[in-house]
C-alpha cells in the first residue's frame, strides 16, 4: 500500500512538471506571436536644390489690329458708273477703286476756264488805257478821277484773272475726284455700294475700307500694378533686363499654337485706362502670310526679365496647408524630415520660382510625401540636381512654355 502510495506521488509529481513545461511554452508562443514587428525607415526620391538662371517671362491677353486702315469715302456727289476692284482683294495705293459720273465737273471746269480766259482777255486793254490816262495828266487832257478808274479797272481785271484761276483748279480738283482712289495698299474688304448707286461727298458711311495687315499691331493690356511689381524688382537690383532681347515679343494664337514670327514693342502708353486700371502695350509683329487678321484675340508673352539666381522646386513637391500657404518637405543633414513654409512667385514650366524658404543645397522630398511626417528619420532612395530651366523653354514642342503672370501663392506681388 506504502509503495503504491510513492508511486502515485510520483506519477503526481512528474503530471505537474509536464503541466508546468507545456504552460511555459504556450506562453512563450503567445508572447512571441503577438510582438510588434522593427519599424521600417520610409523610403523617399529628392531633388538637391541648386540657384540658376532663369528669364521671367508674363503672358498677357490682346487683340489684333491693323497696321494702317483708310475708310473709302467720295469727296464730291454724284452718281457711281463703275466699282473698279474685286471685293476682299489686295488693292495698291493710287488704285481707281470708284467712277464716279465725270461730266458735271467736266462741265464745271470747262466754264471756269472760259471765265479765266474772258478776264485775260480783257487786261490788256485796261493796262494800256491806264498807261495812256498817266501820261495825258500832266497835261489836264484827262482829270485825276479819269486816270483812278482807269487803273482800278486794271486792277480788278487782275484780280479777275486771279479768281478765275481758282475756279480753274477747284472745277479741276473735283473733276479728279470722280475716280476715287486707294490712299494705302492692303486688303480691301465689301463694297457698300454698287454701279448706279448716288454718293454725296464726305458721307458717313464708307464705300468700302483698306487694311493694311503686313506688319499687324497687337494691343496689350498690362495692370498698373505688375508694372509698379516689375520696374521696383528692376530697381533693386532682383531682376536684370534681358539685353537686346528684351523688347522681342513672342504670340500664341487662339488655338494655343505659337506665331513664327517674333515681335517688337513698339510703345507704352502714358494714359492708364481708369475703368481697368491698366495701361496699353502696342507690339508690332510681321505678317507676311496674313495669318493675323484684325480683331483676333492672341496671347502676348513680354519678358520680364533675367534672375540670376532663381530657385525652381518641382510643382508635386509642393503642398498647400489648410490656409492655403505652400509647404515643402526637405531631408536635413541627419536624414530627418523638416517642413518648410514657401513663399512661390508663379509657375515656370512644371516648376515653382520661390521667393523665399528654401536655399541651395536643400534637399527637397517629390516622392513618397504621404508617408512622412516631420521629424520622422527617411531613407533617400534616389537624389538629383536641379536642372536648370530657362523660363519659357520647358514646354512640349507646340506648347510654348510662358509663366502666367498671376499664380502667384503668397510671393511679392
Amino acid at each position: 500500500m506504502a509503495q503504491r502510495s510513492v508511486t502515485n506521488c510520483k506519477l503526481f509529481s512528474s503530471s505537474v512538471v509536464l503541466a508546468a513545461l507545456l504552460g511555459g511554452l504556450l506562453l512563450t508562443g503567445c508572447e512571441q506571436h503577438h510582438a510588434p514587428p522593427p519599424a521600417r525607415v520610409p523610403e523617399v526620391a529628392t531633388v538637391t536644390i541648386q540657384p540658376e538662371k532663369v528669364t521671367l517671362t508674363a503672358e498677357l491677353p490682346g487683340r489684333t489690329s491693323a497696321f494702317r486702315i483708310a475708310e473709302i469715302r467720295p469727296q464730291v456727289s454724284g452718281l457711281i458708273q463703275k466699282r473698279l476692284f474685286t471685293e476682299g482683294s489686295d488693292v495698291k495705293a493710287g488704285q481707281v477703286l470708284y467712277q464716279i459720273d465725270p461730266a458735271p465737273f467736266q462741265a464745271a471746269l470747262d466754264s471756269a476756264q472760259a471765265g479765266l480766259a474772258r478776264a485775260e482777255a480783257n487786261l490788256p486793254a485796261l493796262r494800256l488805257r491806264a498807261e495812256r490816262f498817266k501820261k495825258l495828266l500832266p497835261t489836264k487832257a484827262v482829270s485825276q478821277q479819269n486816270y483812278d478808274d482807269a487803273v482800278a479797272a486794271a486792277q480788278q481785271a487782275e484780280a479777275d484773272i486771279q479768281y478765275w484761276r481758282a475756279t480753274v483748279e477747284t472745277a479741276r480738283i473735283n473733276l479728279g475726284y470722280c475716280r476715287v482712289i486707294a490712299p494705302i495698299s492692303g486688303r480691301i474688304g465689301k463694297s457698300s455700294v454698287t454701279e448706279g448707286a448716288i454718293v454725296t461727298a464726305y458721307q458717313p458711311v464708307a464705300l468700302a475700307t483698306i487694311q493694311q495687315l503686313d506688319p499687324i499691331y497687337v494691343d496689350v493690356p498690362q495692370a498698373t500694378t505688375d508694372l509698379l511689381r516689375l520696374e521696383r524688382r528692376l530697381k533693386d537690383g532682383r531682376l536684370n533686363h534681358g539685353g537686346e532681347d528684351q523688347n522681342k515679343i513672342r504670340l500664341i494664337l487662339e488655338d494655343g499654337t505659337a506665331y513664327p514670327l517674333e515681335g517688337t514693342l513698339q510703345f507704352r502708353d502714358v494714359t492708364v485706362d481708369p475703368t481697368t486700371g491698366s495701361v496699353t502695350l502696342r507690339i508690332i509683329f510681321p505678317n507676311p502670310g496674313s495669318a493675323l487678321l484684325p480683331g483676333m484675340f492672341v496671347r502676348a508673352v513680354i519678358k520680364e526679365g533675367v534672375k540670376e539666381q532663381a530657385i525652381l522646386v518641382p510643382q508635386q513637391a509642393v503642398t498647400r496647408d489648410p490656409k492655403g500657404n505652400a509647404l515643402a518637405m526637405i531631408v536635413s543633414a541627419e536624414g530627418k524630415v523638416e517642413q518648410r513654409k514657401l513663399a512661390v512667385d508663379r509657375a515656370i514650366g512644371d516648376k515653382w520660382l520661390v521667393s523665399s524658404g528654401l536655399a541651395a543645397g536643400d534637399r527637397v522630398i517629390v516622392e513618397g510625401l504621404q508617408h512622412v511626417r516631420p521629424g520622422m528619420p527617411v531613407k533617400i532612395t534616389s537624389s538629383k540636381e536641379g536642372k536648370t530651366m530657362h523660363g519659357v523653354e520647358r514646354r512640349p514642342e507646340g506648347h510654348p512654355s510662358v509663366a502666367p503672370q498671376k499664380q502667384n501663392g503668397g510671393g511679392e506681388r
